[in-house]
């Protein structure tokens, strides 16, 4: 039960998005996965996502580099042990970026293993309520047009999404989206921490007209608890954040602060599974709901629907609202008719196919 050979796999997925491909660094944006790999002395292979963006080389170096060779020879079968070893051997190097995306990659794949070890879920493993689906948010693209914010809103609810987040900036494209929509349908909207505190209110009085089911990352920066609890003491609007939280030590911090109404961790850049559990144990405490940061198609959106199971509010689950050409895992990572269901195999409930991530892989 030891750990023979550990890869993180770049793929890089043809897809769709009903606009122009958004741009960072002047780099048309790919859909890009960075796959974690663990396999055993006996054969077991166990399948993480470690965050990717285009910060994903940074991550894979991280992995092959740091993390894979202390790996090497280790039991599999003890994961806070060796998530706690790792994260104070490496923590001189980052409590967050490329270091803790990667370190989280792992733990989803011991996870893995280990419900594959115990042919058990990973929702079996961790007490959730067993054979759920969940209600999924098409999570559209930035477009910056109205005519593509209200294509995209239409097409979603086709689709049959029944709640939709914009991640625009301006009144005039969530104006475009109601027109659509309606007002008895959820709405949400990420801004990407782009406002000061004064911004931030001017904005939600131009806004609540609205009706937004919630209000993602106002502030700057993200971890200006003290700005941000300002801006939901008002009362006006839900505050939702936490997908750029360092920690559960910021998340403590956050909800000491009373600075939102949900709080949003992701799996593929907390720190895996293993801290997903304390946080959504602590969200528990402090009677704030959970929901989930999960933008993927990899096994972050797997580990996030068995993580979802736990969750006593039935969350709605962010989905990416772009098309995939082929998938390596196939149909468990689809929505239909704006619901998604919770794999119930051993582990994350659903392998990649290896051929397609072989063709796929970025070289």
């Amino acid at each position: 039960m030891t750990i023979r050979f550990a890869q993180a796999i770049p793929v890089s997925i043809p897809y769709d998005i009903g606009g122009p491909k958004p741009t960072f660094a002047g780099i048309p944006r790919k859909m890009e996965i960075l796959f974690i790999r663990i396999e055993t002395e006996d054969g077991l292979i166990g399948w993480g996502e470690a965050f990717g963006l285009s910060v994903w080389p940074a991550t894979k170096q991280a992995f092959d580099h740091l993390i894979a060779p202390l790996m090497i020879g280790k039991d599999e079968t003890n994961i806070p042990i060796i998530m706690n070893q790792l994260q104070r051997q490496l923590h001189i190097l980052g409590r967050t970026g490329p270091v803790t995306y990667a370190l989280s990659g792992l733990d989803i794949a011991l996870w893995d293993l280990k419900g594959k070890r115990e042919n058990k879920s990973l929702t079996e493993l961790i007490g959730g309520s067993p054979h759920q689906s969940f209600s999924c948010y098409a999570s559209l693209m930035r477009y910056g047009t109205i005519d593509l914010v209200k294509k995209n809103t239409e097409d979603a609810l086709n689709k049959g999404f029944k709640a939709i987040k914009l991640h625009e900036v301006g009144v005039d494209k969530v104006q475009a989206a109601r027109e659509v929509m309606g007002l008895d349908l959820p709405l949400m909207m990420d801004v990407n921490c782009p406002w000061d505190l004064q911004e931030t209110m001017e904005m939600i009085d131009k806004l609540h007209q609205y009706q937004l089911y919630w209000l993602e990352e106002p502030i700057w920066p993200p971890e200006d608890f003290k700005n941000l609890a300002k801006v939901k003491s008002t009362g006006k609007m839900a505050i939702a954040a936490g997908e750029n939280n360092l920690s559960l030590k910021h998340f403590e911090q956050m909800l000491e602060s009373d600075a939102v109404n949900y709080i949003q961790p992701s799996v593929t850049k907390i720190g895996g599974v293993s801290e997903m559990l304390k946080i959504i144990s602590l969200g528990k405490s402090f009677n704030v709901p959970v929901m989930p940061h999960s933008p993927y198609f990899g096994p972050g959106l797997l580990a996030t629907l068995h993580l979802a199971t736990l969750l006593p509010e039935k969350p709605l689950i962010e989905y990416s609202f772009a098309t995939l050409e082929n998938n390596p895992l196939g149909t468990s990572v689809l929505v239909k008719n704006g619901e998604i269901m919770v794999p119930t195999g051993p582990g994350l409930g659903y392998d990649p196919d290896e051929t397609i991530i072989r063709a796929m892989t970025i070289k």
